[in-house]
């Protein structure tokens, strides 16, 4: 093992875990840290609340200081960008050239903004994913008075209420018939919908955009198919992502939505794992294979893998949970509740207080709260639990779940240990 060397390719929150936690496991070979943009490994999630608001700072954002990597024999390379795997040689190459042999290799490469066709090359339309982009929309922001977000979902919806707390105008186009249509219930889509336009955003439904009107220096608006003009000094872009999975593909990896990985993260090629954003894995939460977009999933899928690579596998199988600030509203998720067929409220939406429990085929699924800490964490230990609850019991104010969790909670399943092979050491060239 000590001669060994991992390569993890991506250096955001998923990449940064697995160098992290293969320390704290005890490995002792080389790690290489390798992402393409040129900051330390930062948290994302403020970029579009406190950032932009100005109360996180850049300086707030980084995971760990330059001396954590140093201190730990992490090798970071920033600003660089792998543009080949070879299997054969066991060897990534950089755009640089450089060659970097590894006994494993841990693709982290997240996901990429999912492009408006009609807004290419564009002045004026804005994307927020990585700090640059952050960087540039808050300078933008000093100017801007008349803003357009096309896309409700989580994104743009948070980009909304910091825009109504600037004082902006706001405008909000989804081509579908509701906001946060793929990924809450109904009953949290009509609330939130009518939260922001208590805020004063405007949103419009069933919407899609046609083209965007610019003059030679400034965005003049957007037109939609239906020949309706939003006009705008500035249109933020919230479509969704794309995996970064091509380098994978190139490399003769499965493809499908994502890199496609086992239940222990690994893909076909035994010396090669993916997590994050770019995985597509087999979920006991979800039919077929899940890729989830989320921090508490790039954390947990590295600390897995990490594990693994030090002789102490286990299946991944951890609770998906999921979170969005919007104004002085917090969403918080738990499980996947695409697909439910049934739905019941806990709490008083008009007290901005409440959950949404949801079902199929009669077994709970996930839970939707907002403002309700507790009953998203009640949510988290009962599906990892096992155990369920009737919709009449989750519906009743005076049921008591801490009770019910503790009497019906059966222990964690447990997965067999897999044999796995370990890390051995390669002498590559480069």
């Amino acid at each position: 093992m000590t001669d060994a060397s991992v390569v993890i390719l991506g250096a955001g929150q998923g990449g940064f875990q697995v160098a992290t936690s293969l320390r704290d496991n005890g490995f002792d070979g080389r790690i290489f840290l390798i992402g393409n943009e040129p900051a330390l490994p930062y948290e994302r999630p403020p970029l579009t609340k406190g950032f932009l608001l100005g109360h996180k700072k850049k300086v707030d954002l980084p995971l760990r200081p330059q001396m954590h990597y140093e201190s730990r024999r992490i090798e970071l390379l920033l600003g660089e960008e792998a543009v080949a795997i070879d299997r054969h040689t066991r060897s990534v190459t950089l755009r640089s050239g450089a060659k970097i042999g590894y006994s494993h290799l841990v693709l982290a490469t997240g996901a990429r903004n999912r492009l408006l066709e009609a807004a290419c090359g564009i002045d004026g339309v804005a994307y927020i994913r990585t700090l640059q982009e952050a960087e540039s929309l808050r300078q933008r922001l000093d100017s801007a008075q008349q803003t357009v977000i096309v896309g409700a979902g989580f994104i743009g919806l948070e980009l909304a209420a910091v825009l109504k707390k600037l004082g902006k105008s706001v405008r909000v186009l989804e081509t579908m018939p509701r906001l946060m249509g793929r990924a809450v219930s109904s009953s949290v889509s009509d609330f939130f919908a009518a939260a922001h336009r208590d805020w004063g955003s405007e949103l419009a439904f069933e919407t899609a955009v046609a083209g965007i009107e610019a003059n030679a220096d400034a965005v003049r608006g957007v037109r939609s198919f239906d020949g309706r003009f939003y006009p705008a000094d500035l249109v933020l872009v919230g479509i969704g992502v794309v995996a970064n999975a091509e380098l994978a593909a190139q490399a003769g990896l499965p493809v499908q939505n994502g890199i496609v990985v086992d239940e222990y993260l690994r893909t076909p090629d035994a010396s090669i794992s993916a997590i994050g954003d770019c995985a597509a894995f087999p979920s006991r939460y979800g039919a077929g294979l899940v890729r989830l977009e989320s921090v508490q999933n790039a954390v947990d899928q590295a600390r897995c893998v990490a594990a693994r690579l030090v002789g102490r596998a286990t299946a991944y199988a951890d609770v998906p949970w999921f979170w969005s600030d919007q104004g002085d509203l917090k969403l918080q998720m738990v499980g996947l509740t695409s697909g439910a067929d049934q739905t019941v409220i806990r709490g008083d939406p008009h007290a901005r207080k409440f959950s949404v429990f949801c079902y199929q085929n009669g077994k709970i699924t996930g839970i939707e709260s907002v403002n309700k800490p507790g009953d998203h964490m009640f949510g988290r230990k009962l599906l990892a639990s096992g155990a369920d609850i009737a919709p009449s019991e989750a519906s009743d104010p005076d049921f008591d779940l801490k009770a019910h969790l503790f009497r019906h909670s059966a222990s964690p399943e447990k997965v067999p240990a897999a044999q796995v092979a370990q890390i051995v050491m390669t002498q590559r060239a480069g």
